[in-house]
């Protein structure tokens, strides 16, 4: 029976806490956050107790902590469950800096623990169907992906000025997705550009960030990929790609709440996406953790690890000073 702790109580801990109850040979056992209400209702549904941070990382009885907390977190989190010898996952990203997101990478490294970043579009049954068959070459070798990542709204913009904005908030999934799907034979990116606009909300530019963004990014080996954002989809949370390849294509569409289709003599009509994302990866917030246990317990390697979030995250630096300067950032 692997024990467990729990960073964080907000929405996206909740997920976590009701993954971990599920799982079979796992026992939360400790909720942590700040907000004191919230850790008890959460830490009371799955039977678990309040506790501080210095009291989980003391208790040795503890073997990995699940880090849903907010991204400001994280990189201390990491840095003192690796000191204290426990198992880590962590939502993404690391960190707001590539810089320190590189030393608790180390700092992992030397402490001998597992870390998993919760890049959970790898675990998508329908992007993991993708990269499937392209490991099985069925579309040959791929050359061109264009992805399409649409938020139906902006999140607060009191988080929005602490997030560290678009780039490393939002499209740091897409950057994973780039590098997981056009880069699985060791290719890198070695020019990004990108831009941003603000359209949807003032309040967004006057925080200092962008609401939509458009950026291109080609590979040591030429590859190409072309990501388009933006946080207002009014009809959904719209999150597709496409990937080319010399011997065919490969398209991953939107989830809907159904797959019926309805014709009449008033039209054609199907349902809207998903709602939100946490509608939309359900699936693969439950099959990330279910993959984090089995590969600790069978001592295989992670899908995604720290070192997957720190590329990610230098992606996300050079997008948002491209952004900034308006000129490509050359790796």
């Amino acid at each position: 029976m692997k024990k467990v702790a729990l960073f964080g109580a907000g929405r996206i801990g909740c997920i976590h806490a009701g993954n971990l109850a599920a799982l079979p040979g796992v026992e939360l056992v400790a909720v942590s956050d700040p907000v004191a209400a919230s850790a008890a209702a959460l830490a009371k549904t799955h039977g678990a107790r309040v506790d501080s941070i210095e009291a989980i990382f003391a208790d040795a009885s503890i073997d990995a902590v699940v880090i849903g907390s907010p991204t400001t977190t994280h990189s201390d989190l990491i840095s003192r469950a690796a000191m204290a010898g426990k198992h880590i996952f962590c939502e993404k990203p690391v960190d707001l800096s590539a810089e320190r997101a590189e030393q608790c990478a180390a700092l992992v490294a030397k402490a001998g623990v597992a870390c998993m970043i919760g890049f959970q579009r790898r675990f998508d049954p329908t992007f993991n169907e993708a990269r499937t068959r392209i490991d099985r070459g069925e579309i040959g070798n791929p050359e061109m992906l264009v992805i399409t990542s649409r938020d139906p709204g902006a999140p607060p913009v009191e988080y929005i000025k602490q997030s560290g904005g678009i780039f490393r908030d939002m499209l740091i999934h897409d950057f994973d997705v780039f590098r997981w799907i056009l880069c699985g034979d060791g290719d890198e990116a070695a020019w990004i550009s990108a831009n941003g606009s603000c359209l949807t909300d003032p309040a967004i530019a006057a925080a200092g960030d962008f609401d939509c963004t458009a950026v291109t990014i080609k590979t040591k080996k030429g590859r190409l990929c072309q990501i388009n954002t933006t946080r207002r989809a009014a009809y959904g949370y719209d999150q597709r790609f496409e990937v080319i390849g010399s011997k065919g294509m490969l398209q991953c569409g939107n989830h809907r709440p159904s797959e019926v289709t309805q014709a009449d003599g008033n039209g054609t009509r199907i349902d809207n996406p998903e709602a939100f994302f946490l509608q939309r990866y359900a699936a693969a917030y439950r099959l990330e953790i279910e993959h984090f246990f089995a590969q600790l317990q069978s001592g295989g390697s992670f899908r995604t690890t720290i070192a997957d979030g720190v590329k990610a995250q230098r992606l996300a630096d050079a997008a948002a000073a491209s952004a900034s300067s308006g000129q490509p950032v050359v790796f």
